[in-house]
């Protein structure tokens, strides 16, 4: 008797759990807690969420862009008006002069206006935007009279390709009487001293700067080429009409070069530098001791 009425008591025990777990009870109760999800980031009281922001048609822009267009600025109570310039020395006069309240910028930017090369300003680099990202492009004329000087292998020309083999190129010129010309964006850019790096680590003379023109618009003298300041979306077409031969830019301006088929890029700058600085977001100190909490909400967006 009493087997039996364990066996029926264990069979009722058997029944009632297996309907629980059809039925989704449970003798057991369960506290329930509302789930919220948490903000995306933690806002702050924002001095100044109305801002213009400068940049210059180049890939290496695109965290601001980022941030403008998947509302980053947004998520920290930013609007933000993006505005391109025509150069760089456009950019870093109006970021002195509060016409923008921020702008990328070159890296060496930012210490030449420090140590008063240009104008003097006190800038403050808030994040770097990109490492790497140029490369140095020739004329299809100049790659003409080179190309047969690369050593191959595959049937494509060995990389890094080194500045000596611009000789031939530039022993025609010489004897055409004709100035060859590189193209670069800055006196003070990493443009400017990954091309004279490269040249001058193949013997090719970069020339110097005089005090006379510190700005180096054509100013380099005793040198075998002319480094003349170009604003980079103005590169390619002046390297089509023939002004410049050549030139040091980020992207996509030697990519257009490809495009457009007026050009052929032969150097990265990571292959003379690797993982150098390039493009910086700056502020001005005033801005940034006035504007503290807008400063932290720009660099986190």
């Amino acid at each position: 008797m009493k087997k039996a009425t364990l066996q029926l008591f264990t069979l009722i025990l058997i029944v009632f759990t297996a309907s629980s777990f059809k039925n989704g009870t449970s003798s057991v109760p369960i506290l329930k807690r509302e789930i919220t999800n948490p903000p995306k980031t933690k806002k702050l009281a924002l001095e100044k969420p109305n801002l213009t922001i400068g940049f210059i048609k180049l890939t290496d822009m695109a965290p601001l862009a980022i941030a403008k267009f998947l509302g980053y600025f947004d998520d920290e109570g930013l609007e933000v008006n993006l505005i391109a310039q025509a150069n760089w020395r456009d950019i870093l006069d109006k970021v002195i002069d509060n016409q923008l309240d921020g702008a990328q910028m070159l890296a060496g930017q930012p210490i030449a206006a420090a140590v008063g090369c240009g104008r003097q300003a006190q800038l403050v680099t808030i994040y770097s935007m990109d490492l790497n990202g140029n490369a140095i492009t020739v004329s299809n004329t100049i790659w003409s009279k080179i190309k047969d000087s690369i050593p191959e292998e595959y049937g494509r020309p060995v990389h890094p390709i080194p500045s000596y083999a611009l000789k031939p190129a530039l022993n025609y010129y010489k004897k055409m009487n004709k100035p060859f010309t590189f193209g670069i964006v800055a006196a003070y850019s990493t443009h400017n001293y990954q091309l004279r790096y490269w040249l001058a680590a193949g013997g090719i003379n970069p020339g110097f700067y005089n005090n006379n023109n510190i700005q180096g618009n054509k100013g380099n003298t005793e040198g075998d080429v002319l480094l003349n300041i170009t604003a980079p979306p103005q590169m390619p077409e002046t390297l089509k009409t023939g002004t410049i031969d050549g030139y040091c830019v980020g992207e996509p301006w030697n990519q257009q070069a490809v495009e457009e088929t007026i050009g052929v890029p032969i150097v990265t700058s990571r292959e003379i530098w690797k993982n150098h600085p390039e493009k910086v977001f700056v502020m001005t100190k005033e801005f940034i001791s006035k504007y503290p909490n807008t400063a932290i909400a720009i660099t986190k967006a």
